[in-house]
């Protein structure tokens, strides 16, 4: 039981972890070079970008650009490793093993998530998982990062931008943006008309 407690605060603390160490390795190493480290940059920011906007080519339009959807195979692993570190420490520190075996359970999961949702972001085929309130919003989300670079990190649990003020909900004003039964509507809000005096 003991075991098991711990592998449950080291899960949550590894989704928890996952959502800032996406925020911060999208913000910070996807969207600029990290000194001379700059392939980060270049598939994401220069290629990605430059061929998924938010209109309507956030779907994808030529199937020789499918491959620049998810990241290249070998991220996965050193991305849950770099994830671990924190928490292996933490481990050896305390005696806690579970709590490491939680956090990459976590963690793994979490990357899985999100190269799942991105691709089914990106490549729609109205899949089970497309059907769901939680995609669409988080779709949004994500068509909204498409608009504004500099906003809307997180793809999988956005719980960073909010605390560390990326969040945007709306667009800032009114663009002709992607479509589909799985992308909710992201334009400005239309001013409410007061009601006419009686």
């Amino acid at each position: 039981m003991h075991f098991l407690f711990w592998s449950a605060i080291g899960f949550i603390g590894g989704v928890i972890f996952s959502s800032f160490f996406e925020w911060t390795l999208h913000r910070f190493v996807m969207h600029k070079p990290l000194f001379t480290f700059d392939y980060p940059y270049k598939t994401h920011a220069l290629i990605h970008h430059r061929i998924f906007k938010a209109d309507h080519t956030y779907h994808l339009i030529n199937e020789s650009d499918k491959k620049t959807i998810p990241m290249a195979w070998w991220n996965g692993p050193v991305l849950v490793l770099m994830c671990e570190v924190p928490f292996f420490i933490a481990a050896w520190l305390s005696g806690k093993w579970g709590c490491l075996v939680g956090s990459a359970l976590a963690c793994t999961a979490y990357y899985a998530v999100y190269e799942y949702m991105h691709w089914c972001m990106h490549l729609p085929r109205e899949r089970h998982v497309e059907r769901s309130g939680i995609f669409f919003r988080l779709n949004g989300h994500h068509l909204l990062h498409h608009r504004y670079m500099n906003k809307n990190f997180n793809v999988v649990l956005p719980l960073a931008d909010v605390l560390l003020g990326t969040l945007v909900l709306r667009a800032k004003t009114h663009f002709k943006q992607a479509e589909g039964p799985s992308v909710p509507n992201v334009q400005p809000r239309l001013p409410r008309v007061a009601a006419s005096a009686s």
